[in-house]
């Protein structure tokens, strides 16, 4: 009996770094046309636009204190976020807005008394910084959060507030939607 010894087949393993690039090339493609599809054609960096009618309508509904929809605001102003929450002493409307350029904002209206609803919404270190005529109403300025600033309308019946780290003028015209 003889035995033969076998030798293994030659390695067929010729792969070249050429051969990973173009392996890539064919994943990353339809990958990079994805992105590019969902962020140019179907806006995929703009923020979500969400209804605020429920939210208004819920507040209406408890008749708690008026109620005030914003009107006249162009189409840059995109409404972010919308909830109407019962809170300690009273009940809150909360609607958040991205600007025409950009910056955040939320108009909130509430009938918890102004000095619990201020510190809870502007935080302890916001100030009184004079008052402003907006739309015939006086309103007063306030600092909030850092990088922040406020509007309020103090009224008998609610508090409206409009804070953010928009310029002055967007809060403004943000005010006078709402009066």
């Amino acid at each position: 009996m003889d035995q033969q010894t076998v030798a293994p087949p030659p390695s067929t393993n010729t792969r070249r770094p050429r051969d990973m690039v173009l392996s890539m090339a064919v994943l990353l493609v339809p990958v990079l046309i994805i992105v590019l599809i969902y962020r140019v054609v179907q806006g995929g960096d703009q923020p979500v636009k969400v209804d605020t009618a429920p939210a208004l309508d819920q507040a209406r509904s408890v008749g708690a204190f008026p109620v005030s929809e914003p009107s006249g605001l162009d189409d840059g102003w995109r409404p972010i976020s919308a909830t109407f929450q019962t809170a300690d002493g009273g009940k809150v409307l909360r609607i958040g807005y991205v600007t025409p350029s950009g910056a955040g904002v939320q108009l909130v209206q509430s009938d918890v008394p102004a000095e619990r609803l201020l510190p809870a919404e502007l935080t302890g270190s916001g100030q009184p910084r004079g008052a402003t005529d907006i739309a015939g109403q006086s309103w007063q300025r306030y600092t909030a959060r850092p990088g922040e600033q406020a509007l309020v309308l103090l009224q008998p019946d609610r508090t409206v507030i409009v804070v953010g780290s928009a310029e002055e003028t967007e809060l403004r015209i943000l005010a006078t939607a709402v009066t």
